[in-house]
């Protein structure tokens, strides 16, 4: 069956079109996809500016044309931490209802973790053992630990790469002062949860999902995305701290030069390097698999074991 996802994240707002069945592997087959930024989108109070608001109706409007047009039969919309934790959410989700027909489920942060760990399971196998999945979304930092499909521990942590760039380090180039604080702030945030985690158990493998950590790993010499997904990539600690310093003394376009770093995401990936580096130190991981399935994938997936047996071919 061709399956619709509709994923309005933090950074972007992507309509990925898949055939998928019960047994398989989803297959994308056509993305549609705009960079809203909608957590940088945000008032002094807190609430999506209206021209963010406007901007993702037209998105999701035009998506359905999309939906249409490639012959999509089942729609999975959802909203992650941007809608979520934005004071004017329920206004956000009555509108996109109200103008498009779409009702968006607006998933927890322990959601998101849970399926974005489900996607990396059914990725690596079980031969993985105890995994450990960490994650970088525009708004959130999500971790999960566990032995099987469902994770054993799994939090979602006020850290993603595009919240973090706003409030902390709104210029360009940054103020080394507001790096050492942010650094600071991101550890102690992070430590809040290690215990939790290390009380699981020390990990068989530690997985990385989100176009942070891939853009981080491509930063630090990993196949480029036209080598294709199945290429495998790394993140090590050694090759991510020796950036560290060099991205906080960079321009957001000195940035968006490097390799694999794109012009849109070029201001927050010193953030999402402080949240990655600080991840590996505390969690005591050397390197990091990078996984190209995450929530989106998941999100099929669960989809899909609900479907009681239908070939839905």
């Amino acid at each position: 069956m061709r399956l619709g996802v509709l994923d309005v994240g933090s950074n972007t707002v992507h309509f990925l079109v898949v055939d998928a069945h019960p047994g398989a592997a989803p297959v994308p087959a056509y993305s549609h996809k705009a960079e809203l930024r909608l957590a940088e989108l945000l008032d002094a109070d807190g609430a999506i500016c209206d021209d963010g608001v406007q901007r993702l109706v037209e998105h999701v409007s035009s998506s359905l044309r999309v939906a249409e047009d490639k012959g999509v039969v089942d729609l999975l919309p959802f909203a992650t931490s941007a809608v979520r934790e934005a004071a004017n959410g329920e206004a956000v989700l009555k509108r996109v209802q109200d103008e498009t027909g779409v009702e968006l489920q607006v998933l927890s942060g322990q959601d998101e973790a849970r399926l974005t760990f489900l996607a990396v399971r059914r990725w690596f196998g079980w031969s993985s053992g105890r995994l450990l999945d960490l994650d970088i979304g525009g708004g959130s930092l999500e971790i999960a630990c566990g032995i099987d499909e469902q994770p054993d521990a799994a939090f979602s942590l006020p850290l993603g790469a595009g919240r973090l760039t706003a409030r902390w380090l709104p210029e360009d180039p940054v103020d080394p002062e507001a790096v050492r604080v942010l650094r600071r702030h991101i550890r102690a945030e992070i430590a809040t949860v290690v215990g939790e985690v290390a009380r699981l158990g020390a990990p068989d493998h530690a997985v990385a999902t989100s176009k942070t950590f891939k853009q981080l790993a491509r930063m630090t010499g990993a196949a480029p995305t036209e080598a294709g997904p199945r290429v495998p990539r790394k993140l090590t600690r050694t090759g991510l701290a020796a950036w560290v310093p060099r991205l906080a003394t960079m321009t957001a376009a000195e940035r968006a030069r490097i390799p694999g770093v794109s012009e849109g995401r070029s201001r927050q990936l010193l953030a999402g390097a402080l949240v990655a580096d600080a991840a590996m130190d505390l969690f005591g991981l050397e390197e990091l698999d990078i996984c190209p399935w995450a929530l989106r994938e998941g999100i099929i997936l669960r989809r899909l074991d609900g479907m009681d047996g239908q070939s839905g071919r």
